[in-house]
Formats: structure tokens, sequence, C-alpha cells
């Protein structure tokens, strides 16, 4: 194995293949190849571009920016990133480009290969520029229903880290495991965040060992994009996506950003400072250095329990990224380290003799990626991404010691090309996952190496301005549990221009790894019993949407309704029900969850933007009583709705920008906690958790240096939950608990200050 990763580490390429035309990602050719960073994987064939305009030396991307084949009918409009993607028509070689209120431009395209950076200028001299755009973030042109979380919305909260970017989604939810590790989890589609595949630039990271803390391993400042897409994922980007699929675009080596610095404290005496830079060595090569370095090192007890209400810690992490671009071949590689200690339990008061939870972290990865591009033939493409992984990770839970280990060895190669014209398109390729696993808590061993070589093809079929239609499979053979089939399908079909019909379904499937994704549950004195036998978990989702934009009072406004359905066929399952004790056993009976969501967003007035979006979950679990029947329950954790309402208003030029997030998480089912009469585990009551509101605001003040100042504050409500921690005062007793149980904050109103500056050319 140590053989492997050295070969990995001097053969390997870097991430990177960045969505096509994002105004902050790739501008290169090689967003025309099939390694493109989108959630569903999927690439356009043909000119692609962006289109902004110029505002205070900086470029502001459009959206409804109208692109036609000059002399034709043939055209598309900018999505919501200021994107476009446009078939080549023959003989036909200019693009006419307007937009209302600015001066329409000719384009002549000489090689379409390239990606098109297109800015036009208006119509008239104003004193104030306003750029108005789409409401929503619903991504127009991915057959898959995607959500775009841009820089300017992820500048509405402090989002030091990825855990902390989804204050203002209202699909994603965040929360605490636990009332002692600090570790984050999300929520989508109803269930965990280990059903979410999470890639950073095409590549799965937050999976394995890394599914613990690997929320707060991605640093926010380094974030150009997050793709949310819905339900089954693209087959090219691998078998594991169950509910849905997240892809984290980073800062290029190549941005036009040179450097940003950012500085940010709050008022639990938490620092950070984060530093994004970017440099070209020569007309084909360039490097990027991301940097980040954060701690804590102030104990909070606001309940006065005795234990710190957040772990202290300090964590140390760098990327440092090279990238070669020609018309022919384009390459990127680099290296990734990452060291993190923390330190929760009691307070320091208690010294040596207390409860203590400690974890140290040591990741280190190499990447790669690298294509062909064919200039004459901008349809077709290959890449070739390689991926390497070390991660190391020892703790203690009070007197009990885990150890675990994770080696990674990735890679997937992809062809994409045509089939007589652009509107029969097609990728295929090969891919191979090895995985080494090593983990011990206490007297518990697991230990199992997977490898599994993969195949997968998928075909798109696109009628213009109408329907896309994407249909795909891959065959994983896995050493472990055998042949694996995983079909997915998708279609998006233009009702009208603004109103847009989505569907989906297919297959996913993964190993659990049952120790290092319940991290949570160890803080006790629970008992464990392993009882499940190693099985993949096998899930079927399907789901669809409906997008609708229109005009509410003379006013721009969409309205996005989506439902998903997941039905496991197989699953680990997690039992807390009986005291003082946690059982792992395979499913037996039903377990799926049902998610609905409704969001409207809406411009009231100028530079005003309202999102208001409701939840419904159901999400059902069957568990075994003693008569030996099965009893269908919800899932416990998790909220049957929630709210959320966010309000931003900028001043012109975005001088001054106020951000408000008010939610409302509903009731959920927690654990029960039984006298000594109910111990005999004979009947199974139910306890639900209260609802409760949570407000985050932000103010920022920007200057023409490039400075910006920003002030705000999380949980403003104060609301915390009062006792997390059951028997905290004898957490060497048999009652302790500290992770079952959390269902709320666990600590009360938080305020911040920090900075960003990026120099002005």
């Amino acid at each position: 194995m140590r053989f492997i990763f050295v070969l990995v580490g001097l053969l390997t390429v870097a991430p990177g293949f960045s969505r096509v035309a994002q105004a902050q990602s790739d501008t290169t050719a090689a967003a025309n190849i099939s390694v493109d960073s989108t959630a569903s994987g999927s690439l356009p064939a043909g000119v692609t571009g962006t289109v902004g305009e110029t505002v205070n030396q900086q470029r502001v991307l459009l959206v409804g920016a109208t692109v036609l084949w000059a002399g034709t009918t043939a055209g598309t409009v900018t999505d919501s990133l200021g994107r476009f993607q446009l078939a080549v028509q023959p003989g036909v070689n200019r693009l006419v480009v307007s937009y209302v209120g600015y001066v329409a431009d000719t384009i002549t395209v000489a090689n379409p290969a390239t990606p098109l950076m297109i800015t036009l200028k208006s119509a008239q001299t104003l004193q104030e520029v306003t750029v108005s755009g789409s409401p929503g973030q619903i991504d127009r042109l991915n057959p898959i229903q995607t959500e775009l979380i841009t820089q300017r919305t992820l500048a509405k909260a402090a989002c030091c880290n990825l855990s902390e970017s989804f204050e203002t989604n209202a699909s994603v939810s965040v929360s605490y495991a636990d009332a002692v590790t600090g570790a984050r989890q999300i929520q989508f589609l109803g269930l965990g965040g280990q059903y979410v595949q999470t890639n950073v630039e095409n590549i799965p990271t937050v999976r394995g060992l890394g599914t613990t803390f690997g929320l707060n391993y991605i640093p926010g400042t380094w974030i150009t994009s997050i793709d949310v897409g819905k339900g089954a994922g693209s087959v090219v980007n691998g078998y594991e996506s169950m509910s849905g699929q997240m892809n984290i675009e980073l800062q290029k080596p190549d941005s036009p950003d040179k450097l940003f610095l950012n500085g940010y404290v709050n008022s639990f005496g938490r620092i950070e400072g984060n530093v994004n830079w970017s440099k070209p060595i020569s007309k084909k090569w360039s490097v990027g250095v991301l940097g980040h370095a954060s701690t804590l090192q102030k104990e909070t007890d606001q309940n006065h329990d005795g234990f710190r209400d957040l772990p202290l810690y300090t964590q140390l992490n760098a990327i440092n990224r090279y990238k070669y671009s020609s018309e022919r071949f384009m390459a990127q590689f680099g290296v990734k380290a990452l060291y993190e200690d923390r330190d929760g339990g009691q307070l320091s008061r208690f010294g040596p003799s207390g409860y203590r939870f400690g974890n140290t972290t040591k990741r280190v990865e190499f990447f790669s990626k690298t294509a062909k591009l064919f200039p004459e033939q901008p349809y077709k493409g290959l890449g070739l991404i390689l991926n390497g992984l070390n991660h190391e990770q020892t703790a203690i839970f009070g007197y009990r010691p885990y150890a675990g280990r994770q080696r990674t060895l990735y890679a997937n190669l992809i062809y994409q090309d045509i089939i007589g014209t652009t509107n029969h398109t097609y990728k295929a390729g090969l891919s191979y996952l090895l995985d080494d696993y090593r983990e011990q808590l206490g007297a518990l061993q697991t230990k199992r190496t997977e490898s599994v070589p993969g195949v997968f093809a998928e075909y798109t079929y696109t009628y213009p301005e109408k329907m896309t239609l994407v249909l795909g499979g891959r065959f994983d053979y896995h050493n472990l549990f055998g042949p694996q089939w995983t079909p997915r399908a998708h279609l998006k079909y233009d009702i009208s221009p603004n109103l847009i019909l989505r569907a989906s379904a297919g297959r996913g499937f993964r190993v659990p790894n049952f120790l290092a994704e319940n991290f949570g549950y160890f803080v006790s004195s629970r008992v464990i019993y392993n009882e499940a036998q190693l099985r993949p978990e096998v899930s079927w989702n399907y789901g669809g949407s409906l997008t609708n934009d229109f005009t509410l009072f003379g006013k721009k406004a969409s309205l996005v309704l989506d439902y998903h359905r997941t039905d496991f066929r197989e699953q680990l399952f997690i039992d807390v029900e009986h005291p003082q004790e946690i059982h792992f056993h395979n499913l037996y009976g039903k377990s799926f969850a049902n998610s609905f969501q409704a969001e409207l967003n809406y411009q009231p007035i100028r530079r005003m933007d309202v999102k208001v979006a409701y939840r419904l979950f159901d999400v059902r679990q069957s568990m075994s009583v003693p008569s030996g029947d099965t009893l269908l329950l919800p899932r416990m954790m998790i909220p049957r709705d929630r709210v959320l309402l966010n309000v931003g208003y900028a001043l012109p030029y975005d001088k001054w920008k106020f951000d408000a997030t008010l939610q409302w998480n509903g009731p959920r089912r927690i654990p029960y906690l039984r006298t000594g009469a109910e111990a005999d585990y004979t009947v199974v009551p139910r306890e639900y958790a209260p609802g409760f509101y949570n407000l985050n605001a932000q103010i920022s003040r920007a200057f023409r240096s490039g400075l910006e100042i920003y002030l705000g504050g999380e949980n403003l409500t104060g609301f915390r939950q009062l006792n997390p921690i059951i028997a905290a005062n004898d957490p060497f007793g048999p009652a302790f608990d500290a992770g079952s149980r959390v269902w709320g904050p666990v600590t009360g109103r938080m305020v911040y200050v920090g900075f960003r500056f990026k120099p002005q050319p």
C-alpha cells in the first residue's frame, strides 16, 4: 500500500476542472471536456461562456441575457450565474448578445472550444448601475434539480467553513451531532449527510473517516460556489449518491483575483485567518495557494453543567496547486494537508480526573486532473482524475480510546463525444476506488479493504429549448459484495420558457463506517452492541420538481416545488431506544424518507431579495419490539417541519449590505428517558423535543480599496437547549449521555466581526 501512495504522489496532477463558464471559475478550453465539476457531471457541447458588465472595477454577471447565432433563431439565455451554452451552427460564427438597458454586441467565435467572457456596456450613463438578476438560484440548464450557492450568497454570513455555508439555504440544514465533540452534521431530504455524495471539484471528499468532521475541513473563503443537486446524481461521479450530490468549487490558480485575505473573531473566542493567493508563472502555467488557520482557546459553559459547550481546538489547513493550460492539453495538480486537534469535555478546573474528549486528525491528499482537448471538435474530450488520500485520526472518549486510519486511491477516466449531432451526446469511462479502513474503539475493532473497479456510460438527448433526457448506468464489481448495477435517469422538460418540469430516478449504494459516522453517540456510558453484518446500504430515490419564473406585482419572482422519496432496501440501523445501550443492526422492515419543499424567491424592490421556504419531512424506520413484531416509527432527530425566511438588501454598488435569516425548526422525536419501572422495554413510548426559532443577521460595509468589514450575529434569539447532557455531574456513571438527546443549539447568542480584503487592480 505504501508503494501505491508514493506512486500516486508522483503521478497525480490536481483537481479543478471547474464549472462551465462561471466567472470566478476556469475560463479555459478545459471547460468543454468531460471532467466538468457540476453536480450532475453533465457537460455542454458547443460554445460556452458568461455575459457580464463592469461595476466599480468588478465584473458582475448578467442573468437572462439573450445569446443568438447571427441571422438565425437558434439561441439561449444566461442562467443564474450568467452562463450560457449553445450548440454550434454550421456556417455561422457570430453571436449576437443583448440585454435590456445595455448596448447589444456581436462576437466572432474563432475557436468554439474556448469559453467566452462577454462584457456589455450600459446603454446610457447613469448615476447608479443596477444589475437585476433572477431571484432564484436554480440552474436552468441542468436536467438534475441543482441549486447554485454563489460567492455572493456565501458572503451573506461569516461562512467560516462548509458546515456554516447553508445558513440561508432551505434544502440543507446543519446541527451539532452532540454536546461535546463540536462535530456538525447535515440533513438533506430527511437523511444524514453520509447519504449525500460530497465532492470537491468532482473528487469524492467528505466520506469515510472524513464524515465525522469533514464539513469543518473546507474553509468557506476558499469556496467560489456550491452546487446542491437533489435526488439521484450522474453515474459519471460514482455510485454513492443516494439522496443527492454536492460539488464544491475552490479558488483556481489562474483566478483573476490574485490575493484575498479574511479575518474573523467571535464572542466565544474563536479566531480565524484565511489567505487565497494565485499567480501566473508563464503564459501556460499558474500557481495557487490556499491557507487557513483557526483556533478556539476560551472555555464556555453557559448552562454551568461543568462541560465545555464548545471544544477547544486548533486547525491548520493548506492547499498548494498548479495549473497548465494549452490549446490541446490541460493539467492541474497539487497537495492538501490538514492538522486539527480538539479538546472537549469537562472544564479545566476538574483536572486530569475529569471527563475528556480529545481528537487529533492528520490528513494528506494528492490530487490531479488532466485533459486532452480537441479544439476542432469542442464537443469531444478525454479526461483523467486521480486522487490519493491518507487520513489518520486518534480520539479519546473518557477512558475509551479510538484510532482510525483510511487510505484511499481514486481514479476516473471519462470520454465524451457526440452521435451524429450535438443533440445526441454521450459519456463513457472507467473508474477505480480502493479504500483501506482500520478502526478501533476500545476492544471493538473493524477493518476492511474495498477494491471496486467500474465502468459507466451516460447518454444525453437534447431537443433544443424544449427537453433534455439523460439515461445512465454503471456496473461496479465490489471485492466484498460482488457485482453492483446502478441505473439512473433524469428528464428536464420546458413546458414554457418560464416553466420547467424535472423528474429523476436512480439507485445508490454505499458501505457504512458505523464508528466514524456515529461519533456523537460514543460520548456516553452506553454499552455498544454491534449486531450488524457488514453490508452495503442500498436505496432507490425518485423525485420531481417544478420551477416557475414569473412576475408578482410587476417584480421578478420564482417558485420551486419539489418532492423526493428515498426507499431503502438495505440500511445500517442505529437503535438508542434501549436505556444505557446502543445497538447497531441491519434493517428489518421498512425505511423511507419523503421530502417536500416549496420555495418562493421575490424581489419586491430594487436591490432587495426575499426568500420564503417551507419544508416537510416524513421519515420512518422499522424497529423491533419484544413481541417480535416490527413497529414503523418516525426517525429520531428529524424535524417534520421547517420554515425559512431570508431578506437581503444592498445599497448602490453594494456599499452597504444587510441580511437576516429567520428559521423555525419544528418538533422532532428524541430518545425517551425511561424510569426503572419501564426498563423492561415492553413499550415504545414517544417523546418529542419542542420547536424553536433561530435568527441570524449580518451587516457589511465595502470600501473602494477592496476592503470589506462585516458584523453579524448567530442565534440572536438566544434559544438553547438547557440540559443537553444527561447525568453531567457523574460522567463516568452508567447514565451519562452527551450524544443521544441533543436536538437544539447548545450555545446561546453569538456575535462576530471580520474583514475581507481583495486588492483592486
